[in-house]
């Protein structure tokens, strides 16, 4: 399942994080890339021991975690620490598909969800759309600031080349607690019909159908 989820950082926490971005220190992103991203990633991203990166991460994660899009859609055991990637005009990230298991070796987990979130305006570059492949073509995706987007992480995909000015980003996995990206979608259309019904009619005899069915398949299908 491919999602966009709006609205995950509002203005004022956008502009903090452009703030503390703005005058952050970048350094080449294959310095966290596997040997086979390495032949095909050009973009900088902040590095790990960036002062500021407590910061940004409450800012950030603590927003896309909270949102009930997010936590609906993806089912999160674990999330990780996300990068913060710049891609200037001529960067490009090919092709590839992301590592299935990340983490240090005390912290592993399996990536299952990848996510990111869009830092500035599509106004600010030109090109720079992340290109999921599907069984149905291509999907090219560039959110304004403050949305997101879930992936599977198993999908191939690209960030096409950046031919004009800054395209800013976070990205992120998840372990979901439901592996299975068929599983995953099928749930997430499910509780979407269970919550209206819960608003709507909630005395229903079918409401409570589809609410039963909903949790015995989330205790039928989760890994924890």
């Amino acid at each position: 399942m491919l999602l966009n989820i709006p609205d995950v950082l509002s203005q004022d926490k956008l502009n903090l994080v452009r703030a503390i971005l703005d005058k952050a220190r970048f350094v080449d992103g294959k310095l966290s890339a596997g040997m086979a991203a390495k032949r095909v990633k050009h973009n900088e991203e902040l590095p790990a021991d960036t002062r500021e990166l407590g910061q940004l991460n409450n800012i950030v994660m603590g927003s896309l975690v909270q949102h009930p899009v997010y936590q609906s859609a993806v089912l999160p055991i674990k999330v990780a620490t996300p990068f913060y990637a710049r891609y200037t005009s001529g960067m490009t990230y090919g092709d590839h598909v992301d590592d299935p298991v990340m983490g240090p070796p005390q912290g592993r987990y399996r990536s299952d969800v990848s996510t990111t979130v869009f830092l500035n305006d599509p106004d600010d570059y030109e090109g720079g759309e992340l290109v999921v492949r599907t069984p149905f073509g291509d999907t090219q995706v560039k959110l304004p600031a403050g949305h997101a987007v879930v992936y599977p992480s198993s999908s191939l995909h690209h960030v096409a080349e950046v031919s004009r000015g800054e395209r800013l980003v976070a990205v992120t996995w998840a372990q979901s607690m439901i592996r299975q990206p068929d599983r995953r979608e099928l749930l997430y259309g499910l509780n979407l019909a269970r919550e209206s019904l819960l608003q709507h009619r909630p005395d229903d005899e079918q409401t409570k159908r589809v609410d039963v069915a909903y949790v015995n398949l989330i205790r039928m299908w989760a890994d924890t």
